[in-house]
């Protein structure tokens, strides 16, 4: 509670306190425990938690990029069709590396236990038959109509074609960053057990807290919690601390936001973890959410809404999983920002097209008991991704990096150090 004030009051001496030759954005020098308070806009303040390690000296070219610069080079070629009743047409013409799915339990992620996941077509319609390719790189496609429907004319083709490098990040390489960021309702202490390992493992870790979260500052005006306000915030603090190879990771509604910096920064975006973040239609408010109900109301009802929380968000509902609820400031947030924050969630242009566009490697990783998010969403995920992987943790939820931290740390951990085990000429996936 002390170190919770003292934040506080650094937080407001930064709000008010500023001083009068402050120019520009203000960039604080960060203190000994590795928190800073970074001004986005003026006024508008964001906690970050940036951990550099003491690393030794860079040994050669060797380091960033082992096995010459064909190793880990993944040929990303499709065609992405939209037609004007929705249908989406996904065709993989390059190499690309398998979906695959795998179930931890009891707390070990085994890397050899992956099995393929095989996912049905939705509502039992006929897959659309693409040209012939490289395995691993079979068609996909979105409410497949029959084959005569397929002569309709196209709404959108989108083609992509490029080369993508997918190298090992290890701690000890100094042009990696590893971005945290949360989703509605928590703050950067939900990551606390990932930021102390993968600190201790030698990376360079950067975790904010949004608006109106954890320690940052909260604006009194709705439009303070858009999807794009929020957005621009995080590009900020991706600007200001990315290298040339940055890997993202998000919780919830966090996912949406890495999301969005792997479609603007391709070149600098390496990989991208998802926790429970959903399927990939795009954002929109529910009509008849709990949270479009007045500010007052919804302050009445925090109580009972932060243990609709703990039962939905934890697969267990002990003495150790309100601790980390309360450690982690989960749902410690103004009814104010909660409803601006839920009613704010309006980006179409993310949409299942967008995600298809995205050649970077993605880890999805589930809690099975998830309540908030159905595996069938992640699942979907994984099939409109171009590289990705879905690794599915029995028994975690929502909150599985909170519940199961050395299992998803291990996941997380794999998939930085993953590459591809040939290069993409061999025509193997």
């Amino acid at each position: 509670s002390i170190m919770l004030n003292s934040i506080t009051d650094g937080l407001l001496c930064c709000l008010t306190g500023k001083t009068t030759n402050t120019v520009g954005p203000l960039d604080s020098v960060e203190s000994s425990n590795g928190y800073s308070f970074m001004e986005v806009k003026p006024g508008r303040i964001l906690r970050v938690r940036h951990s550099t390690p003491n690393r030794p000296a860079p040994e050669g070219p060797e380091e960033t990029q082992p096995g010459g610069p064909e190793r880990g080079t993944v040929h990303c070629k499709r065609k992405i069709t939209v037609y004007r009743n929705g249908q989406l047409v996904i065709e993989n013409l390059g190499e690309a590396v398998r979906s695959e799915i795998l179930h931890c339990q009891n707390g070990s992620g085994e890397p050899n236990g992956t099995v393929e996941l095989e996912l049905p077509d939705p509502a039992g319609q006929t897959p659309a038959q693409g040209p012939a390719t490289t395995p691993g790189c079979g068609t996909r496609e979105a409410t497949a109509a029959p084959g005569k429907r397929r002569k309709r004319k196209p709404k959108k083709v989108v083609n992509i074609d490029c080369k993508k490098q997918i190298t090992s990040c290890k701690g000890t390489h100094s042009d990696v960053v590893l971005f945290f960021i949360h989703g509605v309702g928590g703050s950067l202490d939900i990551w606390k057990e990932q930021l102390d390992f993968f600190t201790k493992l030698g990376y360079e870790v950067v975790a904010p807290d949004l608006a109106g979260h954890g320690c940052s500052s909260a604006p009194q005006i709705a439009a303070a919690y858009t999807f794009y306000a929020l957005a621009e915030d995080m590009r900020a603090v991706f600007k200001r601390y990315a290298k040339k190879r940055n890997i993202l990771i998000g919780h919830s509604y966090g996912v949406s936001f890495c999301t969005f910096l792997a479609h603007e920064y391709p070149d600098l975006v390496h990989k991208v973890i998802m926790i429970n973040g959903g399927g990939p239609t795009a954002l929109e408010p529910s009509l008849c959410s709990i949270f479009n109900m007045p500010t007052c109301v919804l302050h009445c009802l925090s109580p009972c809404l932060a243990w609709s929380f703990l039962k939905a968000g934890f697969a267990r509902q002990g003495a150790k999983e309100k601790q980390l609820l309360k450690e982690g400031n989960a749902f410690n947030v103004s009814s104010f920002v909660l409803r601006a924050m839920m009613s704010g969630q309006y980006w179409p242009e993310g949409d299942e097209v967008y995600h298809a566009e995205l050649a970077v490697p993605v880890l999805l990783v589930h809690g099975m008991h998830d309540k908030f998010v159905p595996v069938e969403e992640d699942q979907r995920m994984a099939e409109i991704l171009l590289i990705a992987f879905l690794k599915v943790i029995d028994e975690g939820s929502h909150m599985v990096m909170m519940e199961c931290p050395e299992t998803v740390n291990t996941l997380l951990h794999e998939f930085v150090l993953w590459e591809p085990e040939t290069p993409a000429g061999d025509g193997q996936g």
